[in-house]
């Protein structure tokens, strides 16, 4: 059975909202979800092998982030649906490499790359719902992306 939610847990979850707003971790968040649109495992691990030195930081600062908070909530000191109810950016960003996520692995020799989010998002009926959302979401907009282009 999980464990209730307590006003650690919430004292958790408020931390976890100020370093999303910390100066450079914005930045991170920004280009992640506004320039960041991975066609395929080789734009990935692009990224991932420096090619650009900034968007390698931004990449690891926004995939580091939410592998850590989700560890919180796989290891217990962080309540699952209060992590749940705090927002769906998690969901967006593994939403943005899940369809390539077994390739960019390999192919980057990061057999962990995302494991605690993907474990965390898909271990649960609503995690894997709220998945399928937002990868139809992350889809669309690449496919908008693609037509403008």
């Amino acid at each position: 059975m999980p464990k209730k939610p307590t006003a650690e847990d919430a004292q958790i979850i408020m931390r976890l909202y100020d370093l999303r707003r910390e100066p450079e971790m914005r930045k991170a968040r920004a280009w992640f979800a506004s320039s960041f649109w991975p066609k395929n495992a080789d734009d990935v691990v692009q990224v991932i092998k420096a090619v650009n030195p900034q968007e390698n930081a931004w990449f690891r600062q926004v995939s580091g982030y939410w592998d850590m908070a989700a560890s919180f909530v796989m290891r217990g000191a962080l309540n699952e649906d209060l992590f749940f109810d705090s927002g769906a950016e998690m969901w967006f960003t593994l939403a943005k490499v899940y369809p390539f996520l077994k390739e960019t692995r390999e192919k980057a020799q990061t057999p962990t790359y995302l494991a605690r989010v993907e474990k965390l998002a898909t271990r649960t009926k609503d995690g894997r719902d709220r998945l399928q959302t937002m990868l139809k979401r992350v889809e669309a907009r690449r496919a908008a992306l693609a037509k403008a282009a």
